[in-house]
């Protein structure tokens, strides 16, 4: 016999949480695969890969004016020297933590959007990682890009996958959310799965939200099938968590789940003191991740659809502050890299000396790299995401 009811089972928290929010499914490492093999994704098929570096990453840091005086002259013990620098041209160069960055750069895989950002810029990383994640500025709402991608595109559960436990904002949907893949979730017993299965059957006299519960967990039943038997949970090298996660999306692209969207992320990024030791450590880790992610699927017959994009809430200001770091600024760059990716810089390089009250000018809005992902990468039409007012950038082939 049960040990709960149905009532129980619907307003129980701990299978609430199982469900995952609003209809979603919180996936773990040992769920992952068979649906892959009844459902693989389309030969060809498009796959966008999302890494959120949180904190607000200081581009010009990362993408260095080396040959700039004005440069030189706002951050005079925290800007680097032309020799320290990877060169990209005669004006700009990497941070010097990212050769493997600059290795795309050389193959022309790497193109990098400068001067990103959005109209009337908010300082607040909640604020601004809210607009980033949801593609609407002038307002809050309660749905992300993607999440408003998955109500256009069907209820397929595995459509989308964030990896890691909680859900970014971009994720959630109004009738739909991306799965959340978390390694370290241990699975639910084969005898509490079958007492769940058939507590969640439907019934025509639920009610509308007992229905959605319902189906709720149907959506993570699938989500279990499809993620059930990838392997060993993978290493990042070094202690590295992006590793980790980018390692686990190569595995599960490999297999052939029907994913077409990845998020990951790395934090760390709020530099307001001692900010060349701690960014260069954090862009290294950016770098030897993203890297290896891509040297990976370069080796595999998938590779040539998968494109990355890597992104912070905003920018930091030109001028250093009096602990050696920066503070929260605006405009920043925006990286994409992959085998469709025609290499370049796009968009204009912000002037250091043409500033908005000591911040950088937005030369690109963000939401037309998200509509050029979702129309070229994603293959889906960009409107009910990004709206309609966007054009493409050219950086996808």
């Amino acid at each position: 016999m049960a040990r709960f009811n149905r009532r129980q089972f619907l307003v129980g928290s701990s299978v609430l949480g199982a469900l995952g929010l609003a209809g979603g499914s919180v996936i773990t490492w040992e769920e992952v695969h068979r649906h892959a093999a009844t459902a693989p994704l389309a030969p060809d098929a498009g796959i966008l890969v999302l890494v959120t570096m949180y904190g607000g990453n200081d581009g010009v840091n990362t993408v260095i004016p080396y040959a700039d005086n004005a440069y030189h002259d706002a951050r005079p013990e925290l800007s680097y020297q032309p020799q320290e620098v990877l060169h990209l041209d005669g004006q700009l160069g990497l941070n010097p933590a990212m050769k493997g960055f600059a290795d795309l750069w050389g193959s022309h895989n790497l193109a990098i959007v400068r001067g990103v950002g959005y109209p009337h810029p908010d300082h607040s990383h909640f604020r601004s990682m809210d607009i980033w994640q949801t593609a609407t500025p002038d307002r809050p709402v309660n749905t992300g890009w993607i999440g408003r991608w998955l109500d256009a595109a069907g209820d397929d559960p595995v459509r989308a996958v964030n990896i890691g436990p909680v859900l970014p904002q971009l994720a959630i949907g109004e009738k739909h959310t991306a799965a959340a893949l978390d390694p370290a979730t241990a699975p639910l017993s084969p005898e509490l799965s079958a007492e769940l299965a058939a507590l969640a059957a439907t019934d025509p006299r639920d009610s509308p939200a007992q229905a959605f519960v319902c189906a709720g967990y149907h959506a993570e039943q699938a989500v279990a099938q499809t993620f059930s038997s990838i392997g060993a949970k993978p290493a990042g090298p070094g202690g590295n968590p992006l590793a980790a996660q980018l390692a686990l999306v190569g595995q599960c692209i490999k297999a052939g789940v029907p994913t077409q969207v990845y998020s990951v992320s790395l934090g760390g990024f709020d530099t307001h003191a001692d900010e060349r030791r701690t960014q260069q450590q954090l862009l290294a880790r950016l770098d030897q991740a993203v890297s290896a992610f891509l040297t990976d699927m370069a080796g595999h017959p998938r590779g040539r659809d998968v494109v990355l994009m890597a992104y912070s809430e905003f920018g930091r200001r030109v001028a250093a502050n009096a602990s050696q770091g920066t503070d929260h600024g605006t405009a920043g760059p925006v990286f994409v890299a992959g085998a469709r990716v025609k290499g370049g810089f796009y968009g204009d390089e912000p002037s250091l000396t043409d500033l908005d009250n000591g911040d950088l000018k937005t030369t690109v809005d963000f939401r037309d790299i998200y509509s050029e992902l979702l129309h070229r990468v994603v293959a889906t039409d960009p409107g009910p995401a990004v709206g309609t007012a966007r054009h493409d950038l050219g950086f996808i082939s």
